[in-house]
């Protein structure tokens, strides 16, 4: 509750755990999402023929039997496109809509075809003759490295000589690091629905986190101004960076098409074409060296990120990026260099995904912490201790950003006492000592995670709020909802706001006709910008108010208070709804915009410095894991959370972001494996082929808690703090905790270097591997 606010509360205000505003309707079925919208007459379906070679040249391209397929109306390819054939997101014009003439991985969109149904569509699309002619085509890093071709600018951050402090340090580690990449999975697949309009106008429904890139995307590939085009979402059933830019091919297509055809097009893939098509969460090799005390103090560390980034840019060049800036995660180091190696692939174009590359720099950071651990026979907890941020002297990033929030030492305690890490620790020392095939491992692992995008130009937002005449209010703003909670808590920010109950305000969804030039809903910043831009939309209708009132009522503004449903004028009481009709017959506008820009922020990328971050989330979490010994199998027993989420706005809304961030970090880290086959073909394509996290996987026991008496020492929206991303990277824990049963077969004496995904089978590797050097080291 908010230290000024009044006794009397509205229903559903900030601080209060209030339902997601869909909840019911997502269990019922009854949430709307485009393939439910009722079907436009003439509705027309696309589906998209694919490239059957990684790279090759295009020979020839025989499409009449495709044409001449029933229900077939027209098929479109590059040569239909009256604008530009690119939808690349950062303007550097690798990515075409079409293939023309090159195909550069195996899954690429060559032709789309447009039928009365889209069985129709789909079966035509498999009868296209299309003669290739090969070229060599780069699938892993490995390739990658030796090719050395980039799709954007490297960046290295540096601070300090970190070659030099490793080779005096009294102790030193290296190694290499592979991190699995991640399909999003998200339970709505990719798709788009246009309706042509008059003129060269076109209304596109698109499950999109970006309208207003989609917006831009579609007017540059209709040849038309942005103006012509406009962009809605409601909901989308999941997204978690992959429909950042992934959904403009789909919806340019349908765009296209409804254009062409004059009659709306709906563009829906099937699941394993949108796995095929769009791009996951980056895969990593990172090596890494350190220098450290005996203390097991960090001198010295130097990181090399390289990621398989696909056949074009897309966004791995800011994802590369964050992965730097995430290397550190919470501990300091006196110098440090680091450097990404954006690599160019003939496979799908990697993009966002939950933590946007922090999450592989962390996980990178993590290895150093637990090697260090072993190669100096400390818990790993320890020497994760010794490490942190601190005062004066230890609280600058690499980036040359001062940590000035830092609540990690805190959370970390507090969590080590709440779940009796220590205790546990000799518990299961004990019992692994005596148990020769099942053996548990338990670790505890920090969060930090910068908020803000670090492109600049992104960290602004806009609402539009209006009141009408009996009381009701309007709310549109730029952000989208994807499941999260967002427009939930954005419409409690306009209901404390006014004081009014939360029935009373109204979410609509998100058009580019409404709040323009919009940025996407990503960065863990939705609730911080768009809250923010509703706030201030909000205040300027609420000065409106009070100075109609103090006029109308006579009244001076310092006795003009608003109460849960009604207002204060001097010593009468007003309902709410009278006095907005009343500031509607004296002909007061109650309607407004607001604009919020984040402060404080700067970054400058050519030398690595500034401030990218307006503060840092914290959290922590201790997992606790069985292995079983002979078949690599496990399972998660127990897992305690302490999360810092500021003043939380809405607290089982922020618990349950944390509990499935961390479900699906779990995932990236053990199940999920994304398998290419030595053709350029993704094997994990389905659910049959590829392990997301069921119900029997979360863990027997999930404690999860919000960091209590916790604010945000910047002015967030009633200081908050993001929750979106930082919760993902809790599941580091498990990662660890399946290294640490690992290593008892060894008496940990040897580090596993277990590398995610930490599927059974490598777990069993690694299993094998220590016990084959412990027999050695005791021969």
């Amino acid at each position: 509750m908010r230290d000024d606010a009044p006794s009397e509360r509205i229903a559903g205000g900030v601080r209060e755990s209030h339902r997601h505003d869909s909840a019911h309707k997502h269990v019922s079925g009854e949430a709307v999402y485009i393939d439910d919208l009722a079907a436009p007459a003439g509705l027309l379906h696309a589906y998209p023929g694919l490239s059957e070679r990684a790279h090759a040249r295009i020979v020839s391209m025989d499409l009449s039997t495709v044409r001449a397929a029933p229900g077939v109306v027209m098929v479109l390819t590059a040569e239909d496109i009256p604008g530009v054939n690119d939808i690349s997101p950062t303007g550097l014009h690798d990515e075409p809509v079409f293939a023309d003439g090159v195909v550069q991985f195996h899954g690429q969109v060559v032709f789309a075809v447009i039928g009365e149904s889209r069985a129709q569509a789909r079966r035509a699309a498999r009868l296209a003759e299309v003669e290739y002619e090969d070229l060599p085509a780069v699938l892993d890093i490995a390739a990658a490295r030796s090719k050395a071709e980039l799709v954007t600018e490297p960046l290295t951050l540096t601070r300090g000589d970190a070659a030099a402090a490793i080779e005096a340090a009294p102790h030193r580690i290296e190694g290499r690091m592979e991190i699995g990449g991640q399909e999003h999975f998200y339970l709505e697949s990719q798709i788009a629905m246009a309706i042509p309009g008059e003129d060269d106008e076109v209304l596109v429904h698109v499950s999109s986190q970006h309208p207003s890139e989609i917006q831009h995307m579609v007017s540059h590939v209709m040849g038309v101004p942005s103006n012509a085009v406009t962009v809605e979402v409601r909901r989308m059933g999941g997204a978690f960076g992959g429909k950042e830019t992934q959904g403009n091919l789909f919806a340019a297509i349908a765009a296209l098409a409804a254009k062409k055809t004059g009659r709306a097009v709906k563009f829906r893939p099937d699941r394993d074409d949108d796995m095929a098509i769009t791009g996951k969460r980056h895969d990593f090799e990172a090596d890494y060296r350190a220098g450290f005390d005996d203390d097991g103090r960090v001198t010295g560390a130097e990181f090399t990120f390289a990621a398989r980034c696909g056949f074009s840019a897309d966004l791995s060049g800011p994802v590369t990026d964050r992965a730097l800036f995430h290397a550190d995660n919470a501990y300091y180091y006196d110098a440090a260099r680091m450097t990404s190696l954006p690599l160019k692939t003939n496979t799908c174009s990697n993009t966002a995904f939950r933590g946007f590359g922090g999450p592989q720099g962390m996980v990178a950071g993590e290895r150093v912490m637990e090697e260090i651990a072993y190669a100096l026979g400390k818990d790993p907890l320890e020497v994760r201790k010794a490490n942190f941020y601190g005062g004066p002297g230890r609280d600058v990033t690499p980036y040359h950003q001062t940590v000035e929030d830092c609540v990690v030492g805190e959370v970390v305690e507090q969590l080590e006492a709440k779940c009796d890490y220590w205790g546990r620790r000799q518990t299961i020392r004990e019992f692994n000592a005596g148990s020769r095939h099942i053996r548990r491992g338990l670790a505890l692992t920090p969060v930090k995670f910068g908020i803000s995008f670090t492109a600049t130009q992104f960290n602004q937002a806009g609402a539009l709020v209006h009141i009408y005449t009996d009381g009701t209010i309007h709310l549109n703003h730029g952000g989208t909802e994807m499941g999260q909670g967002l427009f939930t808590k954005v419409a409690q920010v306009v209901a404390e706001e006014f004081q009014v109950d939360i029935d009373k305000v109204r979410i609509s969804a998100t058009t580019t006709g409404k709040v323009p030039n919009t940025s996407a809903t990503a960065a863990s910043a939705g609730s911080d910008m768009n809250g923010m831009a509703a706030q201030a939309a909000s205040r300027t209708i609420k000065d409106r108010l009070i100075e109609f009132a103090a006029e109308h009522w006579q009244a001076p503004r310092d006795q003009i208070t608003f109460l849960p449903n009604r207002v204060r004028i001097g010593s009468e009481e007003v309902p709410f709804a009278d006095l907005v009709k009343a500031a509607y017959n004296a002909r007061i506008s109650l309607s407004s915009t607001g604009f919020y820009k984040t402060p404080k922020i700067h970054w400058d990328r050519a030398t690595g410095r500034g401030r990218p971050f307006y503060y840092f989330g914290y959290g922590a979490a201790a997992s606790e894991v069985t292995v079983d010994l002979l078949t690599g199998e496990y399972r998660v027993d127990r897992v305690d959370i302490l999360h810092d989420v500021g003043r939380s706005l809405n607290p089982a809304i922020d618990i349950g972001q944390i509990e499935g961030g961390f479900v699906q970090g779990m995932g990236w880290l053990t199940t999920e494996e994304l398998w290419w086959d030595d053709a350029g073909r993704l094997r994990t394509h389905a659910p049959s082929t590829y392990k997301i996290p069921a119900c029997g996987d979360r863990p027997k026991i999930f404690n999860v808690e919000l960091l209590a008496g916790a604010t945000n020492r910047e002015e967030t929206i009633y200081r908050s703090k993001a929750v979106g991303e930082p919760p993902l990277m809790l599941a580091i824990s498990v990662l660890h905790a399946l290294s640490d049963a690992v290593a008892s077969v060894a008496d940990h004496k040897i580090c596993p270097r277990l590398d995610p995904p930490a599927t059974p089978e490598r777990v069993l590797k690694a299993i094998d591997a220590l016990t084959r050097a412990n027999q050695g080291e005791a021969a």
